[in-house]
């Protein structure tokens, strides 16, 4: 093939993707003097990668398979806006070897490797076979086209259980099981199968040696149109929940000097056997000793700003330089490693419920600035909406330090000075999780997360003296502030009476839990809070995004969010949600219906698991929603006989609608 047609220089570019990846490839081309392209959904007319490109097309209704992964769609969007090159980001098309003929058909070029080759690597069996014959270390598995039951069955037994259950195409953790024994098997193929299917098109699976306590290790390449390949280093992602890393960080603390070799040259061998050109990650599974290939995703990860930082190289900028038809700027040994890099995913998630993913208006977005090691790499920013129709990812945050402890030091700084209300994030829980002791001594595997669970989420701590007054602080001074936009306000002096002194009363309490009280004693004199029998006394002095309060001379720094009666608070003993009694009454309890058998999110019914009438066992299975990507079983809250079941398979139910009915069986 005519290699121009596959390479060459462009000026206009469309981003085939959504939220901070798109955001991220944004930045680069323009930087490097490109036109860009968004192209967006209807969910997403106001999101902020349409703000940031030159222009944006819309590709249709919410839904990805209407809109951002619809392949002719693309493709005229980049034929009404003269764009010549196609980036397709991380997720969605990236690695569909259609879309890239497809781009190849109209003339485009694609920012990636070609279809031949994301075929060859972007099927897992069969790149297990073409690391076979490569000499690649693999995990002993079944790799075979046959994909019936009793083929499946015969293979896991000959393997030996533990296995994995794993989809063939596609990754994030979807269309993958962990199986113990042969009687699990069988539901587990099911479920993956689904799964894969509804995810990535396709429900093939592999089956692969469970490897107990391991650690995941992968390694960044490039290659060129030249004949250059590179390897930039690894990643350690062993912190991981589901199969979804939460924790990336690069080098891996595990390995030292010969380890780090040995994998790269593996990883240089694999990515060679297919004369692999663009950004591409080789995978492997560890048991301690040896490194094992798993696969190779032929796209730009997720994590690869690690890389960046510790390599000083824009990985993106390389992208679009092979993609021009340019040689790698570097050889292999000048590629200088330095200091460590970390970074967390901060997603718009529950993780006390669940990981219960988390939809709504964003009220308040405050991250730090991007100073002293920290680098922020966002999609969303304020007044921006979480949909239930993609990922749930809200940015990336990275820290860089000469050493891996400042990294992490670095990483949980910025994490604890990170407010995003309106929606429930994960910061907190990824703020516990870095700053666990095992992390910091780097004794983990890829079921650490899921073993220290309910430490990790932990109820925060009950609200102390300081909460209570930083709590009256946080009204006092939105009340002043807002005094203060009313000219000639008499307000606009705190504590303004016309004679004498005051005071005001305010109560508090945490969910359900009992009230407490606190006064404030204002007018003429010196402002305090009386708490019980203590006196203290009281000053606040606002700043962005929340004040100074002084209790006795001691002065500590407070971030606030009100919304109605719902306060948030940050101090130094962490993160608070208050509520501020109503003290003129009307108060009303929520009627939480916890037993009602609703969905929890808008979502498609994939499987009805139990027949009307069928008398059930508290916690069995009824129904199984897919939310955002991700399957979520619904489950009988009590002991009783399933009297009714309101919707079927492929349904699309909105968030809070009964889907089954269980009469409890009054036991």
């Amino acid at each position: 093939m005519d290699r121009s047609k596959l390479y060459r220089r462009f000026r206009t570019l469309l981003i085939a993707n959504r939220g901070e990846i798109a955001c991220r490839v944004i930045r680069t081309a323009r930087a490097m003097g490109l036109r860009t392209v968004a192209v967006y959904s209807e969910a997403d007319r106001d999101a902020m990668h349409v703000a940031l490109a030159d222009e944006a097309v819309l590709l249709g209704p919410a839904r990805a398979r209407d809109s951002y992964l619809n392949v002719e769609r693309l493709i005229e969007a980049a034929r009404k806006t003269g764009a010549e090159a196609v980036h397709p980001g991380y997720g969605f098309l990236s690695e569909n070897a259609e879309f890239a003929h497809a781009c190849l058909e109209a003339g485009l070029v694609f920012v990636g490797p070609t279809a031949g080759m994301m075929t060859a690597m972007g099927s897992k069996s069969g790149s297990k076979a073409l690391m076979e014959k490569a000499g690649v270390p693999l995990v002993p598995g079944y790799h075979g086209e046959a994909q019936d039951e009793a083929t499946l069955a015969k293979a896991a037994n000959q393997i030996g259980f533990p296995i994995l259950v794993k989809a063939s195409a596609g990754g994030g953790g979807r269309g993958m099981r962990i199986v113990r024994s042969a009687a699990e098997l069988g539901p587990a193929i099911v479920s993956a199968k689904r799964e894969a299917k509804a995810a990535f098109g396709d429900d093939r699976m592999l089956i692969e040696k469970y490897v107990d306590n391991p650690r995941h290790i992968e390694v960044q390449i490039i290659g060129d149109s030249h004949g250059n390949l590179l390897s930039l280093f690894e990643r350690e992602c062993t912190l991981q929940r589901r199969h979804q890393k939460v924790i990336e960080e690069a080098p891996s603390p595990t390995l030292n000097a010969a380890q780090r070799e040995t994998v790269c040259a593996a990883a240089r061998k694999a990515a060679g056997a297919v004369n692999y050109v663009g950004a591409g990650t080789i995978e492997f599974v560890s048991d301690g000793k040896d490194v094992f290939f798993i696969e190779m995703n032929t796209r730009l990860q997720v994590e690869h700003p690690v890389t960046e930082l510790i390599t000083g190289i824009d990985l993106v900028e390389w992208q679009l330089r092979v993609a021009f038809g340019e040689a790698l700027p570097l050889r292999q040994d000048e590629i200088r490693l330095n200091g460590h890099a970390v970074e967390a995913r901060v997603y718009a998630e529950n993780p006390t419920k669940n990981f219960m993913p988390s939809v709504g208006k964003i009220s308040t977005w405050r991250l730090p600035a991007e100073t002293g090691g920290l680098r922020i790499d966002a999609g969303y920013r304020e007044g921006d909406s979480v949909s239930p129709y993609y990922d749930a990812m809200l940015a990336k945050m990275i820290a860089w330090a000469p050493t891996r402890d400042v990294a992490i030091e670095r990483l949980n700084r910025g994490l604890e000075d990170s407010d995003v209300r309106g929606i429930v994030t994960n910061i907190p829980f990824l703020s516990a999780l870095i700053t666990h002791q095992k992390v910091r001594a780097n004794a983990i595997d890829t079921g650490f997360i899921e073993r220290e669970l309910a430490v990790l989420t932990q109820a925060t701590p009950t609200p102390g003296e300081l909460e209570l007054c930083a709590a009256v602080a946080a009204i006092v001074n939105d009340e002043r502030q807002a005094a203060q936009a009313e000219a000639n306000s008499p307000w606009q002096t705190f504590g303004w009476m016309p004679v004498g002194r005051r005071q005001r009363s305010f109560a508090f309490r945490v969910g359900h839990g009992p009230e407490q009280k606190i006064t404030l004693n204002y007018g003429s004199g010196p402002s305090t809070l009386v708490i019980g029998d203590r006196e203290l006394a009281f000053a606040i002095a606002p700043r962005d995004g929340g004040f100074d309060l002084t209790l006795d001379g001691v002065k500590s720094q407070v971030a606030a969010v009100i919304d109605g009666h719902e306060l948030y608070l940050r101090t130094r003993h962490g993160r608070f949600d208050l509520h501020w009694v109503d003290p003129f009454g009307g108060e009303t309890e929520e009627q939480a219906g916890a037993d009602k058998i609703a969905a929890p999110l808008p979502g498609t019914v994939v499987a009805v698991l139990a027949e009307e009438g069928a008398t059930l066992e508290k916690g069995a299975p009824i129904l199984t929603l897919e939310v955002m990507k991700m399957e979520q079983t619904l489950r009988a809250p009590y002991a009783g006989v399933l009297t009714s079941i309101k919707c079927k398979v492929g349904d699309i139910v909105q968030e809070g609608v009964e889907l089954a009915v269980v009469e409890p069986s009054g036991e």
